[in-house]
């Protein structure tokens, strides 16, 4: 089948010559929108324990070491090192350094993932980072979810898009790749939220996009917004609709890294289609096929 969009997998195969996979690691972040610094409660939308529920409670090198020693280890010779819960740059760059280096022990390792929030981002803890640009591939996943600055601020966001911009610039400065989240379905989302924050991501020097659905899991304040009728998750339908938008808007050089967002079932709330991850991509790529649709094909500079 001929590809419509540039995957992260393909991308990582060209690059490394073979299978390249994850193994995620909780490094016992937090989040300023969570102790006080920016705010409390975190975003509307994440759970108690962050984007990682299944990680389990073990040091950073024995998470490493139990992943690579497990069956899930003998499925690729070369591994990402992605530090996934909360904001995984807020710490000193002393702590950080002993973060990173306690996990990247093997010489499977060959990336350096880093998820965090523009506002804790700064020249310090970037060129650390760049530090291990010389052994490693290595690379931020920032927080975005939304250029609708009253959207962002009812979900407690807690940074503005000018936040977002200057971590970019800084980012951009050292030669690190940077790859966006952003959400599709958020509460009071229009339409046009859309189309401006492909406008956005395609005026900025990002390297990669993770396209996330929104979903409800238990314990959220967006959970209680859904049992107080006063949020409707979005319809799959629509969901398609939009990542089709995003996709086909999209400059062709950006690599795609998810087009969808993998909740916990044991904390679902809703949409219930967001459980059935082989029907979501299934309908986008034979979207994209009998329309014959790409990355790109929209893009207008």
């Amino acid at each position: 089948m001929e590809e419509r969009y540039l995957k992260f997998s393909n991308w990582l195969k060209n690059k490394f010559g073979e299978r390249v996979l994850k193994i995620c690691v909780d490094g016992g972040f937090t989040c300023p929108n969570r102790d006080g610094k920016c705010g409390v409660g975190g975003c509307i939308f994440c759970s108690e324990k962050g984007s990682g529920e299944h990680i389990k409670n073990l040091n950073i090198t024995e998470q490493v070491l139990s992943h690579l020693n497990s069956y899930r280890g003998k499925r690729a010779n070369k591994f990402i090192v992605y530090f996934q819960n909360f904001s995984n740059t807020y710490d000193s760059v002393k702590n950080l350094k002993i973060k990173y280096d306690q996990a990247l022990v093997s010489d499977k390792i060959v990336a350096l993932s880093v998820a965090t929030r523009p506002d804790c981002i700064n020249e310090e803890i970037v060129k650390l980072l760049s530090s291990y640009a010389k052994k490693y591939y290595v690379y931020v996943e920032l927080g975005l979810q939304t250029v609708n600055e009253e959207v962002a601020q009812f979900c407690n966001r807690g940074y503005s898009n000018q936040q977002f911009t200057q971590s970019v610039e800084l980012l951009n400065k050292y030669n690190i790749p940077v790859v966006v989240h952003i959400m599709v379905g958020l509460p009071n989302e229009k339409q046009d939220d859309i189309e401006k924050i492909v406008n956005f991501i395609n005026n900025h020097n990002i390297q990669g996009v993770k396209i996330h659905s929104t979903y409800v899991v238990k314990n959220t304040k967006l959970h209680n917004l859904y049992l107080e009728g006063k949020y409707e998750p979005l319809k799959f339908e629509d969901y398609i609709k939009n990542v089709i938008y995003i996709i086909t808007h999209l400059k062709k050089d950006i690599v795609i890294h998810r087009i969808s967002g993998d909740a916990p079932k044991d904390i679902l709330v809703v949409p219930e289609w967001n459980m059935h991850k082989k029907r979501i991509l299934n309908c986008i790529f034979k979207t994209l096929n009998d329309k014959n649709l790409y990355q790109g094909c929209f893009y207008k500079n």
